[in-house]
């Protein structure tokens, strides 16, 4: 599985059609990836395992939001003030 995911981001250019998120605004799917990222992150982490599995999401935020999102949600987590639950 590992493999497979280390493929799709060696190969990836945009985000794939989700069918979670049909609208044209992908505000919500933004948001989402980024939560996935950061709870993927911190489960793997806790677990010993490989954090390079949960680079997909990464990929897709990265792609989907807004840089002065992206640098605002992460000022939040520092700082402890973020919204989402991670």
């Amino acid at each position: 599985m590992a493999e497979d995911i280390r493929s799709k981001i060696k190969n990836y250019q945009t985000p794939p059609f989700d069918s979670h998120f049909p609208n044209q605004n992908q505000t919500r799917n933004c948001w989402q990836n980024n939560l996935d990222f950061h709870r993927c992150e911190k489960t793997m982490t806790a677990k010993r395992g490989d954090v390079s599995v949960c680079e997909w999401y990464r990929c897709v935020y990265k792609s989907l939001c807004p840089i002065s999102w992206v640098s605002a949600w992460d000022d939040r987590r520092t700082e402890g003030t973020f919204s989402g639950k991670i």
